[in-house]
């Protein structure tokens, strides 16, 4: 952290659940940051809790023509920290107000550890933001704030089954082997309170690659548990999702049934198995000869909501790549698009009626040294405080085995945690 050029001191936190709170609450004056939560689900050899980005020293706006080309030069031209996000790349935009991709160095970087919190700062002394912190709310956020949230789907369920069977009819024709497809839903008209709806984001579905994003008037509230990419050193690591089933936590014998199921699964194994392959090919483009290895194949991981089926991909990449040319190689992500790439992003361009912007998308962060970790923007809330325009997506993977009413239901599982936050936070306000 000492390429910032600023002070840095440490402090002793000892409730550190209590302290996210509190950080959330001081932040929330500010116009940019990024929150980044592994919420203790996700071990990693620094072991921290969370990552808060605030502030912008020096900031850029990508276009999706150029996006990777002109953020190696921006890094390469003053290497530090950068936090930010890439689009999903489509021709059309996004309403959710998001640019194709922007990053930003942070004025101040604050890291919590199990039992401290680093905080660098070139604008604030970090004495200073400490105690701003600790004066804040000991809990959550309130709960009372103004909440309107009545989000429509922008397909009817009619439309969704027959674009799934018109999708099976390419795969039967060999215009590919899977295909990503999602739906979105809207509210024109929502209010809510950022903060608090992430906090209660959190509490129904703690995740691993958890996201708490502003960007002047547009908030991205993810609870994503999957990891699209991270660097560290020479190793490259890819975790994607494919395979989903629902979770029953006060009923031990449906719960068990359920995660049975899941295991043993042929369409959930092949579509993940299909989706492996597709990251192998990717990695393989930057990848030290022959480095490329699957780590671990279609395990189950349990999550509040959902089990979900998980792979590793691994591979070493030379000294001297750049993390640009490792991201540019692998995105979009293959979970979220289907195989092969360049055909079915073509055919999700003619069936899903709304683009997709920053879903399917991904938010990390940089080091000074090169090294990354970036998620998956999935089961995410996107809202313009400005317009109070309000949307969220779900998808999923469609093979030739796919029943259209059953990856209609997929979906609906996937958004439950963000149906259940409106259903309670509509219930108390």
């Amino acid at each position: 952290m000492n390429n910032l050029k600023t002070t840095l001191s440490e402090f002793i936190v000892s409730d550190t659940e209590e302290f996210k709170w509190k950080m959330l609450n001081w932040v929330s004056r500010f116009n940019i940051f990024s929150f980044l939560d592994n919420n203790e689900t996700e071990k990693t050899e620094s072991n921290f809790l969370c990552m808060l980005a605030v502030g912008a020293k020096r900031s850029i706006t990508l276009q999706q023509e150029d996006l990777f080309s002109t953020i190696k030069e921006f890094h390469q031209k003053q290497p530090s920290w950068l936090f930010g996000h890439i689009n999903y790349p489509q021709t059309e935009k996004g309403d959710d107000g998001f640019s194709d991709g922007f990053f930003f160095e942070p004025q101040t970087l604050l890291i919590l550890y199990p039992n401290r919190l680093s905080i660098s700062s070139d604008s604030i002394s970090p004495d200073k933001i400490f105690e701003e912190i600790i004066a804040q709310q000991s809990t959550s956020p309130v709960t009372k704030a103004a909440v309107k949230v009545n989000a429509l789907p922008n397909i009817s369920k009619e439309e969704y089954l027959t674009a799934i069977q018109k999708i099976k009819n390419h795969i039967q024709r060999g215009d590919c082997y899977e295909l990503n497809f999602c739906q979105s839903f809207t509210d024109k008209n929502a209010s809510i309170d950022p903060v608090v709806s992430y906090v209660k984001l959190r509490e129904l579905s703690p995740n691993p690659f958890s996201a708490l994003y502003r960007i002047n008037d547009n908030y991205c509230l993810c609870a994503s548990p999957e990891r699209f990419l991270q660097k560290k050193g020479n190793k490259v690591l890819s975790q994607p999702i494919k395979g989903t089933a629902p979770r029953f936590p006060a009923d031990k014998k449906a719960d068990a049934t359920s995660l049975k199921q899941l295991k043993e699964s042929e369409k959930e194994r092949s579509e993940n198995i299909m989706t492996v392959d597709l990251v192998r090919n990717d990695l393989s483009k930057i990848a030290k000869r022959g480095s490329v290895n699957v780590s671990a194949l279609c395990e189950i991981h349990t999550f509040s909501q959902v089990f979900q089926m998980i792979s590793s991909i691994a591979c070493e990449v030379d000294a001297d790549k750049h993390w640009t040319d490792i991201i540019e190689a692998c995105f979009p992500m293959g979970s979220m698009t289907g195989a092969p790439k360049t055909k079915v992003m073509e055919l999700i361009n003619r069936f899903e009626n709304t683009p997709r912007g920053l879903f399917s998308g991904s938010i990390g962060y940089v080091t000074p040294d090169g090294d990354f970790d970036f998620n998956v923007v999935i089961r995410s809330i996107f809202y313009q405080a400005k317009t109070h325009l309000l949307s969220y997506y779900a998808g999923g993977g469609i093979t030739i085995n796919s029943d259209p009413e059953a990856e209609f239901e997929e979906t609906l599982l996937k958004l439950s945690a963000i149906k259940s936050l409106f259903n309670k936070m509509n219930t108390e306000g």
